[in-house]
């Protein structure tokens, strides 16, 4: 009981601004609810700061309701369906990831930028945008002021890949009478899941595809989605191990290492797989994948309220320069394999 009245003023104040980006995320999918909440609570945090009584609230929001996220996108998560209609785009999928991680990394060095927005924008590139952020923040202890700059950045080159793709698609010659080539190169070039519906859709509406694009795109992109799990487990590792080598504390341990709201989101998706392989429908798991997004729109609203807007802006323009190699990396190895691989 002294937990809901220790939380419950500052939850309030991100559902408030949860809900109007909710409803607005709808009406304009190409943005999304989060992107929306998130710079709602970075310009109500230029005015207003929380005082004590709303932090611990906004702190489990943005935190705690963020890993509850993660674990209900599992419900989304048909793994049958992945593995059999997704290998195709595994070789391509695997090579993105890679190359963005790459990119990520050498230029971290090489401009000295954050190692924290570096992961964070390395991650949320290569597997699925503001959901691989949600995921890999709590592991690498980012906090609001980084997830923040990770999530604009990230955004800024949806916008772009939604409004230009289509086009690109339709220059570089892709196939109009099939939606196979364009949705592979939709779910692997784009991250966010509402920019590569986005995209998907405006070539389906171009050529008269029904949703053949669409349907493959978000196939190819749950598949990315799965990436989550062995690229969070690895950064778990990795920092256990880094902290334990700085610490007086003993060696490595890898129950502490482990993230576990990563386990659940690994048993949820089981769980759904069975379900939906043992005669149960998807539109079953389809509330709780909105509650996924939702919780997302309402754990960004908690992370505006807790930005540096100031500091954002001044140490913007590396992170948008290392979110624009990554993006133009992964769009060109995309390109190539599905060249090679005579896709297109």
């Amino acid at each position: 009981m002294n937990l809901i009245k220790e939380k419950y003023k500052g939850l309030l104040v991100c559902l408030a601004i949860a809900i109007p980006a909710w409803i607005l995320g709808k009406i304009f999918p190409i943005i999304g609810s989060a992107v929306i909440a998130i710079i709602a609570g970075m310009v109500i945090a230029l005015f207003w700061q929380p005082g004590k009584t709303f932090k611990p609230g906004i702190t489990f929001t943005s935190k705690k309701i963020l890993q509850y996220a993660v674990i209900l996108l599992g419900f989304g998560l048909n793994l049958n369906v992945i593995f059999s209609t997704g290998k195709q785009s595994l070789p391509i999928i695997i090579c993105t990831i890679s190359t963005s991680l790459i990119i990520a990394f050498a230029l971290h060095k090489a401009m000295h930028i954050d190692s924290n927005i570096s992961t964070l924008i390395g991650v949320g590139s290569s597997i699925c945008g503001g959901s691989a952020i949600a995921a890999t923040a709590p592991i690498i202890d980012a906090d609001d002021d980084e997830v923040a700059q990770a999530i604009s950045v990230i955004f800024f080159f949806n916008v772009l890949a939604a409004l230009l793709f289509p086009m690109f698609g339709h220059f570089l010659g892709f196939d109009t009478t099939s939606g196979e080539a364009f949705g592979i190169f939709a779910g692997t070039a784009v991250n966010d899941t509402s920019s590569v519906t986005a995209t998907a859709s405006t070539w389906d509406s171009m050529w008269n595809l029904g949703t053949q694009t669409l349907d493959k795109a978000v196939t190819v992109k749950l598949t990315r989605t799965l990436s989550i799990i062995p690229i969070t487990l690895v950064l778990a590792l990795f920092r256990a191990k880094q902290s334990g080598s700085n610490s007086n504390e003993g060696g490595f341990s890898f129950k502490k290492a482990f993230p576990m709201f990563i386990l659940w989101f690994i048993v949820v998706s089981l769980i759904t797989t069975i379900a939906i392989s043992l005669g149960a429908p998807s539109s079953v798991f389809a509330p709780l994948k909105e509650l996924s997004k939702f919780f997302i729109t309402l754990a960004m609203a908690a992370i505006g309220l807790g930005c540096n807007v100031v500091k954002l802006i001044k140490n913007g323009g590396k992170p948008i320069l290392l979110g624009g190699c990554c993006w133009i990396g992964i769009t060109c190895v995309s390109l190539l394999l599905q060249h090679v691989l005579s896709i297109w």
